[in-house]
């Protein structure tokens, strides 16, 4: 079961893909359900709502639904929570120790896009990287949790996230924050779909990327220092998590900071991938710079 929300910017409508044997599926709408999948539908145990409405035959078939843009799988957060270096050879390649407790910082929700959207470049930008990554989509409120136990519970579903970062405004010098650096418009495409917990070990789910079709990052989630309970469970001690958030977990050696590929430039294209959560592309163009009076 595959959740998703289809259409133009800003007018997207919740629907299901349910695959198939050929490798196809069908789309249904979940309309008779909710105006969107958000922070109340996933709080209202959503998800458990359209598996049985699937199961009754109660949705309609989404017609044409092909032919619609694939827009980010959640409503716009409130929250979205990076969490870096959590791959030792990522934190190797950065020229850092493995962490031994999480890195928290937050982007702005205004980032997330879709995940087919066009990608932009800030108008100055010289340090352009890519970034595969697990998405965690938050289902219940979590705050001052006991556990990781109790911090699964509160996971709804996973996502494949491109946490694209400036490199040159988030690290070098005194000026250099990592706020700075993850913060520029469209840098967080999410999707193409969330799929429920319980339907995919989070733990364990190859993820890769490629620039222009030539390889990049190729590793697993299994590699995570702070797994994802962990992850929800540490940052629910420093602030409220709530339903429909997302936390992305860090990404895999492979990305220009380690020096050993160029970084992106207008034209090319990113592809990133997370095995059961979907593919990612994106074309990156040159954002323009404000016109002066």
């Amino acid at each position: 079961m595959k959740i998703m929300r289809l259409g133009n910017s800003g007018s997207e409508q919740p629907a299901v893909l349910v695959p198939s044997a050929d490798g196809t599926g069908r789309y249904f709408s979940l309309l008779p359900l909710t105006d969107d999948v958000d922070g109340g539908f996933l709080a209202a145990g959503g998800l458990d709502k359209v598996r049985k409405a699937l199961a009754a035959g109660d949705l309609p078939v989404l017609e044409g639904a092909e032919a619609l843009r694939v827009g980010p799988p959640v409503a716009r957060s409130g929250s979205v929570v990076g969490i870096g270096m959590n791959y030792a050879a990522h934190a190797a390649e950065s020229g850092a120790e493995p962490p031994t407790v999480p890195v928290v910082f937050l982007k702005p929700s205004n980032t997330v896009a879709g995940p087919f959207d066009p990608a932009p470049i800030p108008p100055h930008s010289a340090k352009y990287d890519w970034e595969v990554e697990l998405g965690i989509v938050i289902g219940r409120e979590a705050c001052y949790l006991g556990s990781p136990e109790e911090a699964a519970a509160c996971i709804a579903g996973y996502v494949t996230a491109n946490d694209l970062s400036e490199r040159e405004y988030q690290l070098p010098g005194a000026a250099g924050q990592w706020t700075k650096g993850k913060s520029l418009p469209g840098s967080t495409p999410l999707g193409p779909w969330l799929v429920p917990a319980e339907d995919i070990d989070g733990g364990n789910v190859p993820l890769r990327s490629w620039v222009n079709g030539e390889p990049r990052q190729d590793s697993s989630t299994s590699e995570l220092i702070f797994d994802a309970a962990t992850l929800v469970h540490h940052c629910s001690q420093y602030m409220r998590l709530e339903p429909g958030d997302v936390i992305l977990t860090g990404t895999p050696q492979g990305v220009a900071l380690s020096g050993r590929f160029p970084y992106l430039q207008p034209g090319d294209v990113v592809e990133v991938e997370v095995a059961g959560l979907g593919r990612q592309r994106q074309e990156l163009f040159r954002a323009p710079a404000a016109a002066t009076a």
